[in-house]
């Protein structure tokens, strides 16, 4: 499987136009992840380098094809002394696949600071290795990311926090080692922190059957990490309804320093016959 710095590498065709890269592919539609990572590198090859992301807000708009690259569009909305903006937007055959608005703040601001406590979770290590336990279909489902250590803690090992409806905690890392460019580790988290979240919502109905999709998501950097040493992603999601689910996610370096921040909204609609499923998706 490529690398994610050969996923991230995207091309320059012209002013503020990128390309990106198409990868071998099991899926129906292009990972999310890979989407939004694109997206965002291309919009920081239009941004001084005193600037570094601190948030975005992406809409996945219609399904990538995996089989067909994606060209970038970068919008360069503002120039600020303090404050960047950029909107990219995400192109395939002529139509809009993902929108996105960037904020780069330029480095060194100082102010206020505190964090909310990392919760508790049982180290990586106590959790076992998927990649080998899996079972052949399994392995052939998760190919797209074996560049990729995820260790979802199991219910019976979760310290759950009252009061909320549906709760999860997974470790995260890249499993090879990456180079110190922290804009790399940024894009490189952005897409990781499309995997697993929105399965978040599902612990509450283990045994539910749903058509499941991103439909937005909104991402804040808070502090520098490395997406090469394990990460703790702790998901909850508050609410679900009208075939839609809210996920929410704090992300977490070893040290307890709470890295980033993620707000997702997904399609969790109960399945409904095949019939109406083909109808349904030619009308969205």
């Amino acid at each position: 499987m490529p690398s994610i710095e050969e996923i991230l590498a995207v091309e320059r065709i012209d002013d503020d136009i990128y390309r990106g890269g198409v990868f071998p592919s099991g899926l129906r539609r292009t990972f999310g992840g890979q989407v939004a990572g694109q997206a965002l590198i291309s919009a920081t090859k239009t941004v001084d380098p005193n600037f570094a992301v601190h948030s975005l807000h992406g809409y996945f708009l219609r399904p990538g094809k995996t089989d067909r690259p994606a060209m970038f569009l970068v919008d360069r909305i503002r120039d600020g002394r303090s404050f960047i903006t950029r909107r990219v937007t995400g192109v395939q055959d002529g139509e809009a696949i993902f929108s996105m608005s960037a904020s780069f703040h330029i480095v060194g601001d100082e102010g206020i600071e505190h964090q909310d406590r990392m919760p508790s979770a049982v180290t990586p290590e106590e959790l076992p290795d998927d990649a080998h336990t899996m079972s052949e279909a399994q392995r052939s489902l998760f190919a797209e990311w074996e560049n990729f250590d995820v260790r979802i803690v199991p219910r019976d090992q979760l310290v759950p926090v009252p009061g909320l409806a549906a709760q999860q905690r997974v470790w995260f890392r890249y499993r090879d080692r990456l180079p110190d460019d922290q804009l790399l580790h940024v894009c490189t988290l952005a897409y990781m922190s499309d995997m697993t979240l929105l399965g978040s919502s599902k612990t509450p109905h283990p045994e539910a059957r749903t058509q499941t999709a991103s439909l937005d998501h909104a991402m804040w950097f808070l502090r520098p990490f490395r997406t090469d040493d394990w990460l703790l992603y702790d998901q909850t999601s508050p609410s679900a309804g009208a075939g839609r689910a809210l996920t929410q996610g704090r992300i977490f370096d070893r040290s307890g320093a709470m890295v980033a921040a993620v707000t997702q909204e997904g399609l969790t609609r109960s399945n409904v016959p095949a019939d109406q499923v083909s109808i349904m998706k030619r009308g969205q």
